[in-house]
């Protein structure tokens, strides 16, 4: 910097004496060769300082851009008038860049951490960010150089042509299970470019719970008021059939063998309406259960026992699978009544469909396995007819059967089990047969 310094003024000492003589020679003698010569020097002079002037700015241009990039290698020289403003200006920014990065790994250890699942793309729908939430949530992976909202079919779509904020729930499928997600998208103006925030979250389990709540609420008040009903009617009814005397006469027999059978049914049908509430409790006073680890494979092995017999009778092969074996906190009694309703379930299908038609060995085969989630499930299918297109939605509604002398409570029961243990019951469509598969969280 002195160097520019020393240049500069030697630069117009000599470009003001070299005028001098110039102004001096032109005065005395006229326009002469010395003077075109000092004329010469001037010109020289004049050029060389503006190429120090122009090498100046340059320099300054080159250490400002260097900062801007973030190079804090290059800096002004020590006697620099503006030294002490560019190296304030120089900390200000290296602390901002800092500030800017905690920031920024703040934001991204946070997004690993939590289980909302996020996605933020560009206006074109193609992934620039996304935390692992998203890969368990939705079973894909997502990579910033091929990532597309494309690869999330109908809910992609949704998201890609919507031009304003939204909150909505959609069905995702995750291989063989259905997951209902909620969903709220989010567009800004980030750096003077478009991004669509995107937040998925499952709410299959609350979803779950609340209908499972509804039940109970329901079964409750519907217990009270039936049974508050049933209990003098069956009375009132036995009572009346006991103080029937046989002497009793009629004008005509068959009008006092009417009112004994009248009375008879009626007594019979509040004692099956009151078994019926019975069964009807059951669902709105399930025990919690008590956890305690256990395997599996005991479950599966005396449920198996159990019903052996009755497929032998029934000329049905019971097959038992098991691709894994470890042990998880249920409560045993409850889990077992789960999967004896299930393979009951599947006996009695077999059995009715072996009456009717001639068909392939009757099979019901239970497994053990883990899904792509690694969560332990237990499977209960057979190769029967399976469950009809449009009860496959009412299966686990309580009360809803199919069966001439069926309650409706096993399988809605068998499923409210499933969800207090954190896990849940679902039904698998296949291409024949029926499917149960019971999820443990």
């Amino acid at each position: 910097m002195m160097r520019f310094y020393y240049l500069l003024v030697i630069n117009i000492i000599a470009l003001i004496a070299s005028s001098i003589m110039l102004s001096s020679i032109f005065i005395s003698r006229g326009l002469s060769a010395t003077a075109l010569m000092m004329l010469l020097i001037v010109v020289a002079l004049s050029g060389h300082l503006l190429v120090l002037f122009k090498r100046q700015h340059q320099q300054s241009q080159q250490v400002i851009l260097a900062l801007a990039n973030g190079d804090s290698t290059l800096g002004l020289a020590r006697h620099h008038p503006m030294r002490q403003q560019f190296e304030q200006v120089k900390l200000q920014m290296q602390q901002a860049r800092f500030d800017a990065e905690q920031q920024a790994q703040f934001l991204q250890a946070l997004l690993i951490h939590i289980d909302l699942a996020v996605l933020v793309c560009d206006e074109q729908g193609h992934i620039i960010e996304s935390n692992p939430a998203v890969s368990r949530l939705l079973g894909l992976k997502f990579t910033t150089d091929d990532g597309h909202l494309s690869q999330l079919g109908g809910i992609g779509n949704v998201l890609q042509k919507a031009q304003t904020n939204m909150r909505t729930t959609l069905q995702w499928q995750v291989g063989e299970q259905q997951d209902t997600l909620s969903i709220q998208l989010t567009i800004a103006q980030i750096q003077g470019q478009t991004r669509r925030i995107v937040s998925l979250q499952s709410i299959h389990d609350q979803l779950v719970h609340k209908e499972q709540q509804a039940y109970k609420r329901l079964t409750k008040v519907l217990t009270h008021e039936i049974a508050n009903s049933i209990t003098p009617l069956s009375s009132l009814a036995a009572t009346c059939e006991g103080l029937l005397p046989d002497e009793l006469c009629f004008d005509e027999q068959e009008d006092k063998e009417d009112l004994q059978l009248a009375l008879t049914t009626l007594a019979s049908r509040t004692q099956h309406l009151s078994d019926f509430i019975a069964r009807f409790r059951q669902v709105s006073s399930l025990p919690k259960p008590t956890l305690k680890p256990h395997d599996l494979t005991e479950s599966l092995e005396s449920t198996l026992a159990l019903h052996q017999q009755q497929a032998k009778e029934q000329g049905i092969k019971l097959t038992l699978k098991l691709e894994c074996q470890q042990l998880v906190m249920i409560d045993s009694a409850q889990i077992e009544q789960v999967l004896i309703n299930l393979v009951k379930n599947s006996i009695e299908a077999l059995a009715i469909q072996s009456q009717q038609c001639e068909s392939e060995e009757p099979e019901v085969t239970i497994i053990l396995a883990k899904n792509s989630k690694q969560q332990l499930y237990v499977e209960v299918s057979d190769n029967g007819m399976g469950v009809a297109a449009h009860v496959v939605e009412m299966i686990f509604v309580p009360f809803f059967t199919t069966k001439q002398q069926g309650s409706g409570i096993g399988l809605s029961l068998s499923k409210q089990i499933m969800v207090s243990h954190g896990g849940d019951l679902i039904y698998l469509k296949r291409e024949s047969g029926a499917c149960f598969r019971c999820l443990f969280g």
